[in-house]
């Protein structure tokens, strides 16, 4: 069904959107990708560039008479996240996204759409192709592996753009001019072990735990929504203590940035402990339900005799991980005093997986206040060192501090004003946008960030409204004719 929203208007971006919803572009895995927005590129005769860790560069010339204007960077990301519904079998590696038009939005079948960034991306590029848009000199930066760890805005090379103003194609709602960001860091734990052996004798049950939201764990962390590691962990604190489970493996969450929908994990136990622990199952359903059904009313647990295991994990290490995963922090931990209703400083405990002599769990802390980052960042150390575990601090990106006084900020205003009438609102961002990174290595840059409205992004329920993108347009050109003079 993808092809029906080549015919969405603007036609050149959704054309362009249409054509990247072809090509595999998980993060890491752009390759392919950036091959195609390099061709638009030399199609086109523009000077263009890829970097050695692959961002992409395409310059176009001013439209005539507008030679005297500052040079505009549009940037946006080209990888997406892949997530993908467990009753889906999909390889985000090699199968399409299979977009569709759902009423008033465009959304994809049990997947990530990829309008995160994508179409910040198709906006870009249907720029640079047009023949009737009036601009001073621009630059397209189309930047790889944003969303597992801003690989391409750490890595660009200093010195290869020349603009002087960047406006940010990633920001997902067309109501807003974003004018800063949160920072962030990974903080990644592990165990290691000598697995045991599974002695006969008990039966083995794989316990599923589905149905939730999922979503940005920047944007939508205020939201409460489950997580499905700190879900999982406090089932199995409970089956272990009660019905003496063992842990043969477990695999919750997939994506770093991404707050985790679904949890599995395999246990065993012993026959006289079966019927009560099925039992407990369906009563942590209902409480579940109670605690979280205003905001999860799918929220499902299932226990499912499965195949013997022929390993545990050891019973000490499993203890250490299960209390760990309930003792990390996660969630909201502080608002922004000078920012009413804004995240400040958040974490989510995004993966906790096992294979075969490892446990590893990630977790992705953000904050606009670098001290108060690294300090929930050494909460979570200091709470898995004390059980046991190896830890790495890593990734840390800067935040993008708000500039009120920004000349493109007020020019970006009135052609919002312009086209619409009311005026945007000026955020700042508890996701982690590019420009904090990139206006480390160009301090003389002015930046905002804009785009049209996108709702859940990073889980399966991912869409884009056609309208906005439509109204996002139409501010980009305005914003581009009314670029500020050199």
């Amino acid at each position: 069904m993808s092809e029906e929203i080549k015919i969405l208007e603007p036609k050149l971006l959704w054309e362009n959107f249409y054509a990247l919803t072809q090509i595999p572009r998980p993060s890491k895995k752009e390759l392919k990708a950036a091959q195609f927005v390099k061709a638009v590129g030399e199609k086109l005769g523009l000077d263009t560039t890829q970097d050695r860790i692959g961002n992409v560069v395409i310059r176009k010339p001013a439209t005539p008479g507008f030679e005297n204007r500052k040079t505009i960077i549009l940037q946006s990301h080209i990888d997406m996240v892949p997530q993908a519904n467990s009753n889906l079998v999909f390889n985000f590696e090699t199968d399409p996204i299979d977009a569709y038009i759902d009423g008033e939005w465009v959304t994809a079948k049990d997947t990530t759409l990829g309008a995160d960034n994508g179409i910040g991306l198709a906006a870009s590029l249907a720029v640079i192709q047009s023949t009737g848009i009036e601009h001073g000199p621009l630059e397209v930066l189309v930047t790889i592996d944003e969303e597992t760890g801003m690989t391409g805005a750490i890595e660009l090379e200093k010195g290869l753009l020349k603009g002087d103003i960047l406006i940010n194609l990633d920001t997902e709602n067309e109501e807003e001019i974003s004018v800063g960001c949160a920072g962030g860091v990974d903080v990644n734990a592990s165990w290691s072990f000598i697995d045991d052996i599974n002695p006969s004798g008990n039966k083995a049950y794989k316990i599923s735990i589905t149905g939730l939201k999922g979503g940005h764990s920047g944007l939508d962390i205020h939201l409460g929504r489950g997580n499905a590691c700190k879900l999982m962990g406090r089932f199995l604190k409970k089956s272990v203590a009660e019905f003496n489970t063992r842990l043969s493996s477990i695999d919750c969450g997939n994506m770093r940035n991404a707050i985790p929908r679904e949890g599995f994990a395999i246990v065993t136990l012993p026959d006289d402990k079966i019927s009560p622990f099925l039992g407990f199952v369906k009563d942590i359903q209902a409480i579940w339900i109670n605690e979280l059904g205003s905001v999860e009313p799918t929220l499902k647990i299932e226990a499912v005799e499965t195949d013997y295991p022929e390993t545990l994990i050891p019973e000490m290490i499993q203890d250490d991980v299960i209390n760990a995963v309930c003792a990390a922090r996660n969630g909201i931990i502080r608002m922004s005093d000078t920012m009413p209703g804004v995240v400040e400083t958040s974490t989510n405990l995004s993966i906790v997986q096992s294979s075969k002599g490892k446990i590893e769990i990630k977790c992705l802390t953000r904050s606009f206040v670098d001290s108060a980052r690294d300090g929930i960042a050494s909460s979570l150390d200091s709470c898995f060192k004390l059980a046991g575990a190896k830890v790495e601090i890593t990734g840390a990106y800067p935040g993008w501090k708000p500039n009120p006084s920004s000349e493109i900020l007020a020019f970006a205003k009135r052609s919002f004003f312009e086209i619409k009438d009311v005026m945007p609102a000026e955020v700042a961002m508890h996701a982690g946008l590019e420009c904090g990174i990139l206006g480390a290595s160009y301090p003389n840059w002015d930046m905002i960030s804009i785009g049209p409205t996108i709702q859940n992004p990073h889980s399966p329920d991912e869409r884009v409204h056609i309208q906005s993108v439509q109204r996002f347009w139409n501010i980009l050109l305005k914003i581009l004719e009314n670029a500020p003079v050199k």
